[in-house]
């Protein structure tokens, strides 16, 4: 198993349509096709599609070392609307702490346009590793 198959357990995020394009140390990145079905009643993309795609992606950066790790506290921010096409979701660790990990993830859309910044903190399961195939 790789860290790409582990994600893809994650049914919900799997159901609204977000992927995995990239996973590295600490870093991750993911997209999501807006489709009719992610939009709210104002005809733009529900914030919390967006909130979902974010949640990956910082999923998959924080664990990236391989230590079975979930989200605390997360906050988004969004700042401008989107009602189509992809938008992806950049992970950066910013401390990488054995127990308490932070992230910020930026969320733009197809023109690079900042739609959104969510960050969250972390809790480490030291004795919970995530095994992958070699």
């Amino acid at each position: 198993m790789t860290l790409f198959e582990f994600f893809k357990n994650d049914r919900f995020a799997s159901m609204a349509g977000v992927e995995l394009m990239e996973i590295s140390e600490g870093y991750a990145k993911a997209r999501m096709l807006i489709t009719p079905e992610h939009l709210n009643g104002g005809g733009v993309c529900q914030g919390g599609a967006l909130f979902t795609l974010a949640d990956l992606a910082f999923a998959a950066a924080v664990n990236s070392h391989l230590v079975l790790t979930f989200s605390t506290t997360s906050t988004i921010t969004i700042f401008r609307s989107v009602v189509e096409g992809y938008v992806f979701a950049e992970a950066n660790e910013i401390v990488n702490h054995p127990r308490l990990p932070y992230a910020e993830v930026k969320i733009t859309d197809e023109k690079g346009q900042l739609i959104a910044i969510f960050t969250s903190s972390g809790y480490r399961k030291r004795d919970v590793p995530i095994v992958l195939d070699k």
